[in-house]
């Protein structure tokens, strides 16, 4: 039995989960999502907790195993306490500014770039302008969401600017020197 897929998720009293052929619905006080889950894994909702089992001992039933029980718990945390990433804006004259579900980033090129957010992502930025927190009750879809952000002008090595994952530390490198 997998370490991971034998524990049971248990469910809060506010949240409903429902399993419809191969998706998994679940509605929480933060929101809703569904995702869908490889059909040789069987879900079953049982009151206070969902289980996951698998059918035999193969590599690939084994794998799924646990990443099915991963999914619904991320899920079931998900839509009761949402997830939240940051990242930090460097640079002279680098700001991002939130006008509804689009952030308007200044970057240093000959044009400020919008970037559209999904559906169930919100963004907050702060009074400075340079540290955007996004929030979302999907966790796979908050972590492509900022990975694009950060991709629009990574954190160059040589004076750090750029944008970056709060948490992230970029190396330094040293610069030219000049010939004696």
């Amino acid at each position: 039995m997998s370490r991971v897929g034998k524990i049971p998720v248990k469910l809060p009293d506010k949240v409903k989960v429902a399993v419809v052929d191969t998706t998994v619905r679940v509605e929480g006080p933060k929101g809703k999502m569904s995702f869908p889950f490889n059909p040789k894994i069987s879900v079953v909702v049982a009151p206070g907790e969902v289980r996951v089992s698998r059918p035999d001992e193969t590599r690939l039933s084994k794998s799924l195993h646990g990443l099915t029980r991963t999914l619904v718990k991320n899920a079931v945390e998900g839509v009761v306490k949402g997830y939240e990433r940051s990242v930090d804006i460097s640079g002279v004259g680098f700001k991002a500014e939130a006008k509804g579900k689009e952030i308007l980033f200044t970057l240093g090129f000959s044009h400020p770039i919008v970037f559209k957010l999904p559906e169930s992502v919100t963004a907050e930025v702060d009074a400075k302008q340079t540290h955007v927190t996004v929030r979302s009750v999907d966790k796979h879809l908050l972590g492509l969401t900022v990975a694009k952000i950060r991709a629009l002008r990574p954190p160059e090595p040589y004076k750090g600017k750029g944008i970056k994952y709060t948490e992230e530390m970029v190396r330094r490198k040293e610069g030219k020197t000049g010939a004696a």
